[in-house]
């Protein structure tokens, strides 16, 4: 299951070919599926990177269900999506052929359709340390997965058994999260300072794959789980930890280049232990620094600060209409605040990634 390198290889071939189309379009084109391959649901689990507006039911600061998040999104609405328009579970939902929108799972609008097509039950701010929620009262992994067992049960009782099993073992499963672990808790908070950064990764990678043989024990078998980002050029990152001249906080990258080692490595034993199960590990890390550190390249112009505001700190209540004004043009962007990347950078992503990982599948 593991070939980093071959991964890391075909991502920079797919750069070639899709960039001139990239840099002219917008549109997102939905992927061919290989025959015989069909997914009929996208779930996500995580963080603000999946949340779709799951946090707009909980007391908490990280919020984002208010302008001007969610300017792009379709009506200009803010949906609690942590972005100014669409996030990688609806663009992926999309590629896909699912549906171009996947609503958060405590939406109260939420429809009984939409349960067999996906939601999102990820909570902006959670992570796979225990206490990465609990610091900022948002929901954990496995106030998630209770979630996720009550969803179960509606959907066998929509469809039945045997439908419901062939939901659980053949949509797509993301995860996403790491990223409030590092940046947050371990190194803005401190509130591990028991751990060195081999240590609390280790934490991290462990908790992750306990999370997936977990989603096994319901009958999910398509999982796709996704790396730490290259958290040292994030603008927040750059602002608190790169210095005077806000260059990347390289200790931030290590840390999340020593997860994604070893949440790779945990996912190859799970592939070679547990019968049926198809873990991918998703490198994010690479191609984002790519066009983090080439921005042109892509079509962009800026990568080291946000749209909103000043760029360097604004993100969830600090980006907001009254104290924050918005970039002229957000698609010159790479971030959208000082942490979340923007919806024109999430379709270059999705579409260097879907289609490597889409064939793991198969």
């Amino acid at each position: 299951m593991k070939d980093n390198t071959s991964w890391s290889c075909s991502w920079f071939s797919l750069k070639q070919c899709l960039l001139s189309v990239l840099v002219l379009t917008e549109t997102v084109v939905a992927i061919k599926l290989p025959p015989n391959l069909t997914f009929p649901a996208l779930i996500a689990f995580g963080d603000s990177i999946v949340d779709t507006g799951n946090n707009n039911n909980v007391k908490t600061v990280v919020k984002c269900d208010f302008q001007p998040y969610g300017i792009n999104f379709q009506g200009g609405v803010p949906t609690g999506r942590f972005c100014d328009g669409r996030v990688p579970t609806d663009l992926i939902a999309e590629e896909l052929g699912i549906k171009s929108v996947v609503p958060a799972y405590l939406d109260p609008s939420l429809k009984t359709e939409d349960l067999l097509t996906g939601v999102s039950f990820a909570s902006g701010g959670s992570g796979y340390d225990p206490l990465t929620p609990k610091l900022v009262a948002v929901i954990s992994l496995e106030e998630q997965l209770k979630y996720f067992e009550e969803y179960i049960e509606k959907v066998k009782n929509i469809v039945g058994d045997e439908r419901k099993d062939f939901i659980l073992a053949n949509s797509l499963f993301l995860l996403v999260a790491g990223s409030d672990d590092i940046a947050n808790t371990y190194y803005v908070l401190r509130a591990r300072p028991q751990y060195d950064a081999d240590s609390y990764t280790t934490l991290m990678a462990s908790s992750a794959s306990d999370f997936v043989n977990k989603l096994y024990g319901y009958g999910v078998r398509r999982i796709a789980v996704f790396g730490a980002p290259p958290l040292g050029c994030v603008p927040s990152q750059r602002t608190v930890g790169g210095g005077l001249l806000r260059e990347c906080a390289e200790y931030y990258n290590e840390a999340a280049k020593l997860f994604n080692s070893k949440i790779s490595t945990k996912l190859d034993l799970l592939h070679n232990t547990l019968p049926g199960i198809k873990p991918v590990y998703i490198n994010i890390y690479d191609p984002l620094l790519d066009i983090i550190q080439s921005p042109t390249e892509y079509g962009f112009e800026v990568s080291n600060k946000g749209c909103c505001g000043t760029g360097v700190i604004e993100v969830a209540v600090l980006c907001n209409k009254i104290t924050s004004s918005v970039c002229p043009d957000v698609t010159s962007h790479v971030f959208w605040d000082s942490y979340h990347p923007t919806e024109k950078t999430y379709k270059v992503l999705v579409s260097l990634l879907i289609s490597k990982f889409v064939n793991n599948f198969v």
